[in-house]
């Protein structure tokens, strides 16, 4: 709903972001009252949404102002902006005198050319309110933009953690996701800490495109016996574009698929420990750099479904590595799935304060890797993960998320380090 918020929000009539307000998230009624001053146009809103990939079923308005009447019927001026609504249908009031203060609800629509046209209730009087001058000022207001097509029933931040989203962020908009990794690594005697901070972002210029950028800054300590030591730098950074090619909105529901190509790109820091800090094969000492290998292609499809409180969505990755200084882990096929439900509230028809109990799976398979340009025997690994997690929405655009990964398969050959434990903590901010 903050994508209809924010596309709303672009319109020259629109009022500030925070005062679009959704009411019926289900449904997907909103409402929002524009600037007196200016003139409003249905047809600006229909297109707006429609950018947004919504579509506008029905409008319902309510405007204060004077009734006319001239040759083509009655109209009503709108007292402040003096726009004319043309007034149509048997909810106008037989008995009305023009120049007569009223206040119409109905239903918005055009007649072209530029014409607003509403089907009223019965008119009645509209009562004078003050303005902060103390000033009688005559009340505009504009009530239920609803979409045909409701929008998905969750905040916009909320998506996977640890697997692809077919999602976009927000339209025309991006987001800023930092998150907090540490993983614990084993291989027999030696035991590794990676703590890593990932720096996520995107732009979403178009309702079915968003670009992404990922740079990864790692910290890695080592012990093996009585040697231990640790360095820092900056990972890879990954590239990628992102197209939404089907989507399906229903009430309190959404289908939607997307295609993501991304390329990794050899800007890691690359040095790794050499023999006299630790005594174990080079491949197994190559992975205490920062990196995996050089410049590597993305390929990553994913599928989500939303119904009511259930969310359930899936991705699958490869990633095709190529060597940096001779040594490459092995290309990589990964396949994760995402259950999530909303717990709170239990009364859920609008925006905010959602809290989503969130299990994840995560399957990795990798080839063999490559170091000093030959292949290395005992690299394949086939391992499988669960990872149970949280997402608090505290707002639309802000969103706090917990994870823990741990292993349920680990079929890793002797130069693998295998993962024990990883915990990430993030947020997502939408702007």
């Amino acid at each position: 709903m903050f994508n209809i918020q924010k596309a709303v929000s672009r319109l020259n009539f629109a009022p500030k972001l925070n005062e679009i307000e959704i009411t019926d998230i289900k449904n997907g009624i909103g409402v929002f009252t524009p600037k007196a001053e200016k003139p409003v146009s249905i047809a600006a809103l229909k297109e707006t949404l429609k950018k947004a990939g919504y579509t506008l079923a029905s409008a319902k308005i309510t405007v204060a102002g004077k009734l006319a009447r001239d040759t083509t019927g009655w109209s009503l001026v709108a007292d402040t902006s003096r726009q004319r609504f043309a007034l149509e249908g048997d909810g106008v009031n037989p008995g009305a005198t023009p120049n007569a203060q009223v206040e119409v609800t109905g239903d918005w629509k055009t007649a072209g050319a530029g014409k607003e046209v509403i089907t009223p209730l019965p008119a009645k009087k509209a009562g004078q309110s003050q303005n902060e001058s103390g000033e009688n000022a005559a009340r505009t207001e504009y009530v239920d933009v609803t979409s045909g097509e409701p929008f998905e029933g969750l905040p916009l931040p909320v998506a996977p953690i640890r697997t692809t989203s077919p999602g976009l962020t927000v339209y025309r908009g991006g987001a800023f996701v930092p998150r907090y990794v540490y993983t614990r690594q084993q291989l027999g005697g030696l035991k590794v800490d990676r703590h890593t901070l990932l720096l996520g972002f995107s732009y979403t210029p178009t309702p079915k495109l968003q670009v992404e950028a990922e740079l990864p800054v790692t910290r890695i300590s080592f012990k093996n016996g009585t040697v231990s030591n640790s360095g820092a730098g900056v990972g890879n950074l990954t590239v990628s574009g992102k197209y939404r090619f089907f989507r399906k909105v229903e009430a309190w529901g959404d289908r939607q698929a997307a295609v993501r190509f991304g390329l990794e790109l050899p800007t890691g820091k690359k040095s790794a420990p050499g023999e006299r800090q630790l005594q174990t094969p080079e491949f197994v000492r190559q992975q205490l750099s920062p990196i995996s290998g050089g410049l590597s292609p993305h390929v990553d499809l994913s599928y989500s479904q939303a119904k009511g409180r259930f969310i359930f969505g899936g991705n699958a990755e490869a990633v095709f590595r190529s060597e940096r200084d001779g040594f490459r882990m092995g290309h990589e096929l990964r396949v994760n799935t995402d259950l999530e439900y909303v717990l709170f509230p239990l009364k859920y028809d609008r925006p905010g304060g959602e809290i989503f109990a969130i299990l994840e799976s995560n399957f990795i398979r990798r080839g063999t890797g490559r170091v000093g340009g030959a292949t290395v025997t005992g690299s394949r690994s086939t391992e499988y993960y669960l990872a149970p997690g949280v997402q608090y929405a505290v707002h639309p655009r802000f969103v706090i998320e917990g994870s823990y990964q741990l292993p349920v398969v680990r079929n890793t050959g002797p130069q693998v380090l295998r993962i024990e434990r990883s915990v990430l903590l993030g947020i997502r901010f939408l702007y």
